[in-house]
């Protein structure tokens, strides 16, 4: 067993030298988790501010309860907002360029001269929402004027009905009562034992075992450099077991396996705040998908007869596996028979793992390793045997 290690040990050396294995199992996908991270994560996790602009023509009371209500979604969300004296005022600081040394707004709301007459009447009340070349303050600005206008609707409503079975309340009063009510049904975000891996966790685990494979195929294929290169048959002609060099390459698959995961699991968690749950349990996924990686990789290579066969060979099979495995979008959620096939891939089994880890305990994944292990034994005892052959004197 000295042999394997001491193999192994003169492989990882090699392959640090050339920083392949750095730039494919570290570099790559840490590389992409930052691109897909901040593109698909939700708007919640970033911070929001925009600049408004308000002209009152009306200085009535349905228009000063507008102009109170967005004053505090501005102290909120730290968002500047700027009283007016002119629509065009309102105009011209929207037109101003993004860039520009002019400090502008990113939409302006103009609320006209009988604005609260008509609000508090069953004529239609219209507000102006200016918004320019639009932009995300500009989609929040006008979904802010529509949420204030089903408010108002949902009042007029409740009065009008109030008013039919005889009430003789004034009707702001009666209006600001019934928004006073609270609604029948809300809407509120909780945490939940849901199972589900946000979008900093799913693609960060997602490139962390769709490189695994890349990484893994670097040990393997390194049997079959070394007959390539001639430097094989120096090693069957040493005091060794046959045994020895496929141990070492193997050992040398699994170290720089295990050194790649554990670099982008503390990585990830640091720098874009992934959740990968329970250190136990995200330790027994990763051995499992080491292994299972290193049984595939090594069953694929064996066929091979050249090493740029063996690289073609298992790139393929290594993106087919990703790809339908789900590790760059939510197979699962596709249904039908996609949804069923993606567990004939151990990358499914190690995404649904840490989704059972993010819901419950380390007892929950066992099932989810159970599953990765089998890939890797299996396909392991079949690579044994074909690379067996190719020892053969």
């Amino acid at each position: 067993m000295r042999q394997a290690w001491t193999i192994a040990a003169k492989d990882l050396r090699l392959r640090l030298r050339d920083r392949s294995a750095l730039i494919v199992g570290i570099i790559a996908p840490l590389g992409l988790a930052a691109i897909f991270s901040s593109i698909f994560n939700p708007i919640e996790d970033f911070d929001f501010s925009a600049t408004y602009a308000v002209l009152d023509e009306d200085g009535g009371p349905v228009a000063a309860q507008f102009s109170a209500v967005l004053d505090q979604f501005g102290t909120g969300t730290g968002s500047d907002i700027r009283t007016v004296e002119t629509r065009q005022e309102a105009a011209d600081l929207v037109d101003v360029e993004p860039f520009s040394d002019e400090e502008g707004a990113d939409a302006a709301f103009v609320i006209p001269a009988g604005f609260s007459n008509a609000a508090l009447s069953a004529d239609p009340a219209e507000m102006e929402v200016i918004t320019g070349q639009g932009g995300v303050g500009a989609g929040v600005a006008v979904s802010f004027a529509e949420q204030f206008a089903g408010e108002l609707t949902y009042a007029r409503i409740a009065v009008s009905s109030f008013e039919a079975l005889g009430g003789a309340e004034d009707r702001l009063a009666a209006g600001q009562r019934a928004l006073a009510i609270p609604a029948p049904v809300s809407l509120e975000e909780i945490e939940a034992a849901n199972k589900q891996l946000s979008n900093k966790t799913f693609y960060a685990a997602g490139l962390a075992i769709f490189f695994l494979f890349f990484t893994v195929q670097i040990g393997v294929n390194s049997l079959l450099e070394e007959r390539h290169a001639g430097t094989l048959s120096r090693l069957m002609a040493a005091p060794m077991r046959r045994y020895s060099i496929i141990a070492g390459k193997g050992i040398m698959a699994f170290v720089l396996g295990f050194v790649s995961m554990v670099v982008l699991i503390i990585a990830t968690t640091l720098l874009f705040g992934a959740e990968w749950g329970d250190p136990l349990g995200v330790l027994l996924l990763v051995v499992a998908a080491i292994i299972s990686a290193l049984g595939i990789m090594a069953l694929v290579a064996g066929f091979a007869k050249t090493p740029e066969q063996a690289g073609n060979y298992s790139s393929m099979v290594a993106v087919v596996l990703g790809f339908l495995g789900g590790t760059f979008f939510p197979v699962g959620q596709a249904g039908g028979l996609l949804s069923d096939l993606r567990f004939i891939t151990p990358h499914a089994w190690f995404m649904q793992g840490l989704g059972d880890l993010a819901g419950g305990n380390v007892p929950d994944v066992l099932p989810a390793v159970g599953a990765l292990l089998l890939f890797g034994l299996v396909t392991g005892a079949l690579a044994l045997g074909v690379l067996r052959k190719g020892l053969q004197p």
